[in-house]
């Protein structure tokens, strides 16, 4: 029970990123020049080293390079095949796809979240002390995954309704995750590569959509320092969290 009760403070942070993200929507170039930057800066100060921290043992660098180039262009076939993103469509077709392009990355920082969960729970099968420093970890970059969810959607033609619905997704994915904990047990072995995947995943989302789009509408130094900020933001957490 303390490990859900935990994940309930994943769902707060997450809540409140998210808040602010559709709050102050009317500047959403800052924010999606700081959700660049903090989604790039989870990948490579919070997943990549876990990742490799914990497939150590089991996988040659290699191999979890090679996972996290199936996550970067893996996005990359769904994102220019499946989605059909491409600029030279009618507007209302550029719309219909910039909504699956916002849903399909939402549901990428959603699983994220339930991912979150499961590391909280898997830390705490390992001990209290393992746990607790996984449980801040997630608690302080939840907050920039709240506001990821939501400049995604809105950044792709999204409504504010369908941002807050998948706000609430993302925020509950730590409690569902953390919960299914209760019942199995996850090697380090596979979770390394699952987050090695997720680190090209977000490496794509952060150079292809949101430090583009930042900048195309507002081409200043404060969206490019946003970014920075971003990024330095999530180092930051990391290294004080680990």
């Amino acid at each position: 029970m303390v490990v859900i009760l935990l994940a309930f403070g994943a769902l707060i942070s997450t809540f409140v990123g998210g808040s602010f993200a559709l709050r102050f929507r009317d500047h959403l170039h800052l924010i999606l020049g700081f959700s660049a930057g903090a989604v790039a800066g989870v990948a490579l100060y919070d997943l990549l080293p876990e990742a490799i921290s914990l497939g150590a043992a089991y996988h040659t660098p290699e191999t979890i390079g090679l996972c996290v180039s199936l996550g970067l262009f893996g996005y990359l076939v769904l994102d220019r095949v499946v989605l059909l993103h491409a600029h030279d469509h009618g507007r209302e077709e550029e719309r219909s796809e910039g909504a699956q392009r916002g849903t399909f990355g939402a549901l990428t920082l959603s699983i994220h979240s339930l991912l979150d969960g499961i590391a909280i729970g898997i830390g705490f099968q390992a001990s209290a002390a393992v746990g607790a420093i996984v449980t801040v970890a997630v608690l302080t970059h939840d907050f920039s995954d709240g506001i990821n969810t939501v400049s995604l959607v809105l950044r792709n033609d999204g409504s504010a309704r369908q941002a807050f619905r998948w706000l609430l997704a993302d925020a509950s994915a730590p409690v569902l995750g953390a919960a299914s904990t209760l019942f199995f047990r996850i090697s380090d072995s596979m979770i390394s590569l699952v987050l090695a995947v997720f680190v090209g995943t977000f490496l794509y989302l952060s150079a292809s959509d949101l430090i583009p789009e930042s900048y195309h509408r507002h081409p200043r130094a404060l969206t490019t320092l946003m970014t920075l900020l971003g990024a330095a933001t999530l180092y930051i957490v990391v290294l004080l969290a680990g």
